[in-house]
């Protein structure tokens, strides 16, 4: 593998759900650290990360992924010495059966299986409906509540999906749990890596942020910290070129560039914002695709309602089976991402700033 995939590979493999993120921040922090001046964590455990320009007061640009996975959390266990949990994030029951798991618990990892009632046991009615969440249970192999709690198993401890980060037989494609949103963070570090020996008058921001998927959380925390002037949200995005997905449903496909989000759940795209971004990729020639979003959000969503307002976009990558236990991204998108974000960055400046803010251009 060469240095990309390793930090990939570094990023899906570490385990993080929201509340719990801090073996993902000590890995973006490893990787992040020799392109930035400092690197700090507020205290929600969002990674803040400086790179200071040639001009000290220049513009502030906030460039921030979020470091947590969908998973979740163990509520009880039963005399039996099986677990119940409650979801962190958005999880359709049709994927969550049968599927690997691992316990995060103070002693140590336990691996696990999301189990229900077997479907030859269901009445014929029964089987034409998804088992609820309520009816699903984790199987860690413990004959006991006594014996699941020597195991070092207590309620409040984290459950993560599993799946090893796999090169694809098309060497373009990247499959891994938590591209959503191990992405963003990886593309706010080669921001900062690109920028490394880069003259521009801005003060850049690779954050890393945590609860994106229970709410927007850290995003607050850290837009609160920095006061950006300019903020991107990297994130996924829904590719829509798999079977029985229509442009009605979903507009990207994989490896035709970044998504730019122009609308969601969360936020309305800054208009002079975008239309500066996509000037920049056509002057170059970076790929690039509009999408939206009926309903959902970004971690942009948090940060343009910063302080008095804050022009921000959302850029994404178009991903196959986002929410579940595997993901599917192309790494044109990812590096292509990355090139638009750092070329945008060149190109502003206090005056450009200045003229992309309503009430100041």
């Amino acid at each position: 593998m060469d240095s990309t995939l390793q930090m990939l590979k570094a990023l899906t493999d570490a385990n993080g759900v929201p509340g719990h993120e801090d073996e993902v921040r000590d890995v973006m922090r490893e990787h992040i650290a020799p392109y930035a001046d400092e690197v700090t964590v507020d205290h929600l455990g969002s990674l803040i990360a400086k790179k200071t320009g040639t001009t000290p007061d220049g513009p502030k640009i906030m460039v921030a992924g979020h470091l947590d996975e969908i998973g979740f959390m163990v509520t009880r266990i039963d005399d039996n010495g099986f677990l119940y949990f409650q979801p962190l994030g958005g999880w359709w029951e049709q994927v969550m059966q049968a599927q690997r798991v691992t316990v995060m618990t103070r002693k140590g990892n336990i691996p696990g299986v999301i189990g229900s009632k077997p479907p030859h046991i269901l009445s014929p009615e029964a089987r034409k409906n998804s088992v609820d969440k309520k009816e699903m249970f984790i199987d860690i192999g413990a004959e006991s509540r006594e014996q699941a709690t020597e195991f070092g198993v207590r309620p409040g401890d984290s459950i993560v999906p599993v799946c090893e980060f796999t090169v694809m037989k098309n060497e373009k494609m990247l499959m891994a749990k938590a591209w959503d949103n191990r992405i963003g963070c990886a593309i706010a570090i080669d921001v900062l890596k690109q920028l490394k020996d880069v003259e521009h008058p801005n003060t850049v921001y690779g954050v890393g942020t945590v609860q994106e998927e229970v709410g927007l959380r850290g995003a607050k925390t850290a837009a609160n910290v920095i006061q950006p002037d300019i903020g991107f949200s990297v994130d996924v995005g829904i590719a829509g070129d798999t079977p029985g997905v229509t442009e009605k449903d979903a507009l990207a496909k994989m490896g035709k560039g970044p998504q730019i989000l122009i609308y969601d759940g969360s936020m309305i795209s800054h208009r002079r914002l975008r239309n500066f971004i996509t000037d920049t990729a056509d002057e170059l020639g970076i790929p690039y695709q509009f999408d939206y979003v009926a309903g959902g959000g970004t971690d942009a969503g948090a940060i343009h309602v910063t302080a008095g307002g804050v022009p921000s976009l959302a850029i994404s990558i178009a991903t196959r089976y986002i929410h579940t236990h595997a993901a599917i991204l192309h790494r044109d998108d990812f590096e292509n991402a990355v090139k638009l974000i750092t070329e945008v960055i060149k190109r502003l400046d206090k005056n450009k700033v200045k003229e992309l803010t309503f009430g100041q251009g």
